[in-house]
């Protein structure tokens, strides 16, 4: 995930808050819940995930939740934020 939703001055965009509450809620559900071992890094208006074992349907279940609640955001806000994905 990279840059800011800009949909309200910095501490009252509920976009952006909203983006980061589920990108974070899942990163936790990875690390804490199902305690796989992930790479992160997370600045200002970024966060970039790496899983360091191959997935399973737990680790599934969470990304796939996290990318159905981005995608109701953006059926919502959809001038402010854009879901794209991609398989490696």
């Amino acid at each position: 995930m990279k840059g800011h939703a800009g949909s309200a001055p910095y501490g009252q965009d509920i976009v952006c808050a909203a983006v980061s509450a589920l990108a974070q809620t899942a990163l936790l559900g990875l690390t804490m819940h199902l305690k796989h071992d992930v790479s992160y890094d997370m600045e200002e208006g970024r966060l970039s995930v790496q899983l360091n074992a191959k997935p399973n349907e737990q680790t599934d279940a969470v990304l796939e939740t996290m990318i159905l609640g981005l995608l109701e955001i953006e059926k919502l806000h959809s001038e402010y934020i854009t879901i794209s994905q991609t398989r490696r």
